[in-house]
């Protein structure tokens, strides 16, 4: 008889306090807070600037934030690794396309929950980039 596997959830005060104590190893090393809201914008520039650099280079934005590979993108990419980590080891990792709190609300349609959180996240870069990051 197999064993199910038991959820194992993370306490959520111990989470908040190593992200605590993340953020100020982050400042007192690298002099960098947490942020990524351009993170986004320069690596679409980055994908650019292999296809066209000539455009990228007329842009203004890009002649203040150069797109490249630098430590808020590896902070992004830290934040989806440790986040699958976290839902692997605590037994909560399922694929799911429609949530059941969206399923009973909105419908079982994937288009429809994609679209939304598409423009969901337009909406929040938008506002991210709108209060400068």
């Amino acid at each position: 008889m197999s064993k199910k596997l038991e959820k194992k959830a993370w306490n959520p005060y111990l989470a908040g306090a190593l992200s605590g104590v993340v953020l100020i190893l982050s400042v007192w090393i690298a002099g960098k807070y947490f942020g990524a809201s351009t993170t986004f914008v320069r690596s679409a520039g980055f994908i650019e600037s292999t296809f066209r650099p000539e455009a990228v280079e007329t842009m203004e934005y890009f002649q203040k934030q150069v797109p490249k590979i630098d430590w808020q993108w590896m902070f992004v990419v830290g934040i989806f690794i440790g986040s699958l980590l976290a839902a692997i080891t605590s037994g909560s990792f399922k694929w799911k396309a429609v949530p059941p709190m969206w399923e009973k609300r909105f419908g079982s349609g994937a288009l429809l929950r994609g679209v939304v959180a598409f423009f969901g996240g337009v909406v929040a870069m938008f506002g991210a980039r709108l209060a400068d990051g």
